[in-house]
């Protein structure tokens, strides 16, 4: 499992580098535009994406007990989340280059947030982490796909065997 982890971690750089690059051609009215989706624009889904990667990398870490609300705005402007999220999959690929067996022998103990107190296994944690990516990023998929921007090939076995 480590190394399937490990490939994740790399795979959702390299998914991020792709939809960010995509994300970069739209016109400030489109990356703001409300849409039917979650978290309602282009914008608040990827800062909805990079938070919650922040909320479970700081609970990986042995930090962040609490949950924020998921609806946080932690970027107005694209140029700064672009450049966050490239420092926080740099962290995250890092992160999961260290980890070993003991790592997902482990759990974690985080209130979530609605307020319940919560153990989840490592192996069930760090895939729901990972899972958490793809799914928002699949949203952000179709929503770019309703612009004149095209919508970037994110197939993992596209992106780890070209």
């Amino acid at each position: 499992m480590v190394a399937y982890f490990r490939m994740l971690a790399w795979y959702n750089r390299i998914a991020n580098e792709r939809l960010y690059e995509k994300c970069a051609a739209l016109d400030r009215s489109e990356y703001l535009m409300e849409r039917r989706g979650s978290f309602g624009s282009i914008q608040r889904l990827l800062n909805h994406l990079l938070l919650g990667d922040q909320i479970w990398m700081e609970r990986f870490e042995g930090r962040g007990l609490q949950t924020p609300p998921l609806d946080t705005l932690l970027f107005d402007d694209f140029l700064d989340l672009r450049s966050a999220r490239v420092q926080e999959d740099a962290r995250i690929e890092r992160f999961f280059t260290a980890i070993d067996d003991a790592f997902l022998s482990g759990s974690f103990a985080y209130v979530n947030n609605q307020g319940m107190r919560c153990v989840d296994p490592a192996p069930v944690a760090v895939g729901h982490f990972f899972n958490h990516q793809t799914h928002h990023r699949g949203q952000v998929h179709v929503m770019l796909s309703q612009t004149s921007i095209v919508p970037p090939a994110l197939d993992m076995h596209r992106i780890i065997n070209p």
